[in-house]
Formats: C-alpha cells, sequence, structure tokens
C-alpha cells in the first residue's frame, strides 16, 4: 500500500517508496558513464529525479510507464524539488491500488456530461445537431470521452479532465458569443464541444499513467479529431460540404497556430473565438493548479518555467471549484 505522495515530499526527506515513471532519459557524464533524467508520478502530482550510478544494473526492460519502487533523498535544484534516486527497481501492477497513481476530476462527470448534452440540445442548426447526436449516441465514443485526460501534464491531466475543460470551454464560449453580434453561435459551440475529441485517441489512460499513445505521436489529437469529424459526417445523410469544412477547420485551427501544432491559423470568427477560449480555460486551470502546488504562506510562487513568471498567490488562498455548471 502506498503511504507517501508526491505533494507531501520535502527538501531533506529519504524515500522508498512506489511510483509511475512518467519519463526516463538516458544521458552521459563527462567521465563517459551513464546517468538517468527521470520523471515520477502519483494521483498528487510529478517529481523529476536523478540517478547517477548503477544504471547499466538497470533491467534493460525498465521503460517509461512502468511502476517502481524507488529509494532515494529529496533535496532542492534549481528553485524545484530533486529526487536524487539510490535505487530503483520494478513493481508489479497488479499488487497496487490504481487510485493511488491516477489523479480523477473532483467534478461529478455525470453531472458535467449531461450539462453537456443541455447545451447540445439548445444549437438551432438541424445539421449541426444530427452531427452532435452522432457522436452522443456513440457508446464506446462516449465511455471514452467521460475517461480521457485534456493533457499529460499542462492542464486538466486526469481522468476525466477532457470533459471537464470541454464543459468549461462550451459554457465560457456561450457567454462569449452573446457579447458579440454575427456570431454563428451553433458553429462556436458545436466546435467547443468536438475541439478536442482527439484526445480520446491521442492520450492512453488505461494502466497507472497518463501518456501518449503511439497514433497520438503520429498524428496528434487535431488531425485524430479531423478525420474522426469527417466519419461522422460521412455518416450523415446530406450534411452540407460547407457546413462540413467550416467544422473541420474549427479543429484544425483551435491552437491558433502552426508552431502550436494548428496545421492552418483561425480564419473566422467563430474559429478564432474557440482559439482564445481553449487558451483561457488551458492558462487559467494550468495556473491555479501551480499556484495549490505551492506554499501557501507565501505571497508568491515559485518561478514557473512554461510561462517564465512567478505568480502573486496572497490572495489566492483557497482551491478554485472549477466552472459553474449553469
Amino acid at each position: 500500500m502506498k503511504k507517501t505522495f508526491i505533494k507531501e515530499i520535502k527538501a531533506g526527506d529519504f524515500v522508498d517508496e512506489v511510483f509511475v515513471l512518467s519519463e526516463k532519459n538516458l544521458s552521459q557524464k563527462k567521465d563517459g558513464k551513464n546517468y538517468l533524467n527521470i520523471t515520477v508520478a502519483d494521483k498528487t502530482g510529478t517529481l523529476k529525479g536523478v540517478m547517477w550510478d548503477h544504471v547499466d544494473q538497470l533491467p534493460p526492460d525498465l521503460s517509461s510507464g512502468n511502476v517502481v519502487e524507488i529509494k532515494g533523498n529529496v533535496s532542492e535544484y534549481r528553485g524545484n524539488l530533486q529526487l536524487v534516486v539510490k535505487s530503483m527497481a520494478p513493481v508489479n501492477v497488479a499488487d497496487l491500488d490504481p487510485s493511488d497513481f491516477l489523479p480523477v476530476t473532483p467534478r461529478d462527470v455525470d453531472q458535467m456530461f449531461q450539462r453537456l448534452l443541455q447545451v447540445s440540445g439548445s444549437l438551432q442548426s438541424e445539421p449541426l445537431k444530427r452531427l452532435m447526436d452522432a457522436f452522443w449516441s456513440d457508446g464506446d465514443f462516449v465511455k471514452q470521452f467521460k475517461k480521457a485526460p485534456a493533457a499529460k501534464m499542462m492542464h486538466h491531466p486526469y481522468v476525466g479532465g477532457l470533459l471537464e475543460h470541454t464543459l468549461s470551454t462550451t459554457l465560457l464560449a456561450d457567454k462569449v458569443a452573446a457579447h458579440y453580434s454575427g456570431v454563428d453561435r451553433d458553429l462556436l459551440l458545436a466546435g467547443a464541444m468536438l475541439h478536442d475529441i482527439g484526445k480520446t485517441r491521442e492520450l492512453g489512460y488505461g494502466g497507472l499513467s497518463i501518456d501518449y499513445s503511439d497514433e497520438g505521436r503520429l498524428l496528434s489529437h487535431i488531425v485524430i479529431g479531423a478525420l474522426m469529424l469527417r466519419e461522422k459526417i460521412n455518416g450523415i445523410q446530406n450534411f452540407p460540404e460547407d457546413l462540413a469544412v467550416l467544422m473541420e477547420h474549427m479543429i484544425i485551427s483551435h491552437h491558433g497556430t502552426r508552431e502550436f501544432g494548428s496545421p492552418e491559423p483561425p480564419k473566422t470568427i467563430e474559429a478564432i473565438l474557440l482559439n482564445y477560449v481553449d487558451e483561457i480555460d488551458a492558462k487559467v486551470k494550468s495556473v491555479r493548479e501551480f499556484m495549490d502546488s505551492e506554499d501557501p504562506s507565501e505571497n508568491w510562487t515559485s518561478y514557473h518555467r512554461t510561462l517564465e513568471r512567478h505568480f502573486f498567490i496572497k490572495n489566492h488562498r483557497k482551491k478554485p471549484e472549477g466552472p459553474s455548471l449553469k
């Protein structure tokens, strides 16, 4: 039984615990000997580590995604905790409780899905209503959609995270659609509900870790999502081709730029709005989770390397409960 979780670990601790080996990268020291940079995970977060010695004695089939028992010391390195590994050995997954390793959304999954169905039912466009019904009546898709994470690490990286992010983005998009005149609400909301459907296949989460599937690494969720959308459209009789292309554009452009993975940048008002509401929800969630992981007695967070800044947390003391379902 797991006794110590990552969020409880502090500098100076000696760790003898079981984690998921989420990343493993072999490097060489100046003397030519091998060492490992690793990242371990459990349901409370991730922790980076390094193994300086005895790397060549590890089992050759030990790889990312395996569950390992690690012994080592925790120190502080460049403002972050680092696990200095003394020993690492594989563990039989059958002996473990998956709930110790896979974080889960704190929200009620069925309640969130029913709220999404309500929004879907409010669409006025008959072709788009039929399109949404084609997805919601697909039992296998809905099962995966309810369980999938929204990301491996950056935002909503937990079981049910995709549904939580999709609902939040959709409700935000609905508010934005009401603010601007001339916006095609149905197109924007359908795009918001379907923009990340490819993540149901991009990310694997059946074991004790969240990682990319082979299909996800080779194609990305944007390409997978566009293919899934076209497959459903092809099954709907007399679906307007111009609307099909506009919906495909919503999916392929929602990351905003080619630099961030979109084959094309947003070229309609609805696609522009989707790009920004998606980014708003992802960024706010990511920053809040980062704030929640910091010392609540401090006024400022440590340095966020991805976003390249410290965050002021003096007034951020209570963990947010997530988007309203109203």
